[in-house]
């Protein structure tokens, strides 16, 4: 196991039991991939199937698998916290046969009711319920989510080597697009680029919308074509050592008309006022609040409609989020994103967007795109 990696899932770990201890848990079955993969800081593992479970106590630290990953998995716990279980069993079992009752087990509330079933199930053939001393369950609500919403510096590196390989492909794509292209055309060309310049995959299906198009902020490029006139809004990212990037940005077809530059200049005041005021303590409410109020300003009152930016990670959707529902104060290591919208039914819509780190003195914005209209 790398030292980088290995620090890593040791820190995590601590906090994690730090956490445990005080709400009171002895244990803790944890089986969302993404939750394993950040505390057990493993690269080049895992994949989208929910094909692993990890245990922690106050000794152990075990991670089950099956055969088409234990190899992989034995390759990256070496000189590491981790010890690595392959015995072809359910999860509910291997997790039942880990426990002698006493004790209080946390479970994420996120996990599937049949496996929670089957759980209830097995400790009960174990004969670990209905008993003097027997093992309690507690549903845990985001316990490690919320844990990996403050990220340490070797999460930080890996999203900014996502992010540049991003910055690279917009700085391509601008080169690319013509008149005529197919929306499809673009996001093609635009995810290729990324695959083939550093990026181990892609953090979400990209976003690439012409015209009235744009008004839908999570459209699905197809055949509509590029035309003189038009705003073309890209939402993309990267994904990087198993992070995410995240990135909005528009191209204009030709001279934009007198709207669309005014719309255009009070984005672009929304997205950089919001960012200069980010910092610890500032909530997530007050930057939505923001953000809406100089859209009303400049003549687009109700026009955004979706929060204002939300967490990133090893998912594209993390806590915290910029929200109306969030008062809680954002902290050193939050990463966000900021992305204010204008949508015109029938007409056109905008995005920008950039992520980047909450820090001691404000906010770090891993993004190096420039905020300027791009004309083609």
């Amino acid at each position: 196991m790398a030292a980088a990696s290995q620090a890593a899932s040791e820190g995590r770990i601590e906090r994690l039991k730090d956490e445990m201890a005080r709400r009171g848990l002895d244990a803790m079955f944890v089986r969302d991939t993404s939750n394993i993969a950040w505390l057990s800081a493993f690269e080049g593992v895992f994949d989208s199937e929910s094909a692993h479970a990890a245990f922690l106590d106050a000794h152990r630290c075990l991670l089950h698998t099956d055969s088409r990953y234990i190899a992989a998995f034995k390759r990256c716990v070496q000189g590491g916290p981790w010890d690595v279980d392959g015995e072809s069993m359910a999860h509910a079992k291997w997790l039942v046969s880990l426990l002698c009752g006493s004790e209080r087990l946390g479970i994420e509330d996120g996990i599937p009711l049949a496996e929670f079933r089957a759980i209830e199930r097995a400790l009960g053939e174990k004969g670990l319920v209905g008993r003097e001393n027997p093992v309690v369950i507690e549903e845990t609500s985001d316990l490690i989510l919320g844990l990996r919403s403050v990220k340490d510096a070797h999460e930080v590196e890996c999203m900014k080597a996502a992010q540049a390989v991003t910055d690279a492909a917009f700085d391509h794509i601008c080169g690319f697009m013509k008149p005529g292209m197919t929306e499809r055309q673009v996001q093609v060309e635009l995810e290729d680029y990324m695959l083939r310049n550093g990026a181990e995959g892609l953090a979400f299906s990209s976003i690439v919308a012409c015209g009235a198009n744009g008004a839908s902020p999570h459209a699905i490029p197809g055949d509509t074509r590029l035309e003189a006139g038009q705003c073309v809004v890209m939402d993309f990212g990267a994904r990087a050592r198993g992070y995410c990037s995240d990135m909005t940005r528009m191209v204009f077809i030709g001279k934009p008309d007198a709207r669309m530059v005014q719309a255009y200049r009070v984005l672009r005041e929304a997205n950089e006022r919001v960012e200069a005021m980010l910092a610890p303590g500032v909530s997530g409410a007050a930057a939505q609040r923001l953000a809406e109020d100089i859209l009303a300003e400049g003549g687009f009152a109700g026009k955004m409609g979706h929060a204002l930016g939300h967490g990133v990670g090893l998912d594209i959707h993390e806590s915290p989020v910029l929200a109306h529902r969030n008062n809680a104060p954002l902290q050193c290591g939050n990463v966000v994103t900021v992305e204010p919208g204008i949508y015109i039914e029938g007409e056109f819509g905008m995005r920008l967007e950039d992520f980047g780190v909450i820090t001691e003195k404000g906010f770090e914005v891993f993004t190096q795109s420039p905020h300027d209209m791009v004309i083609i």
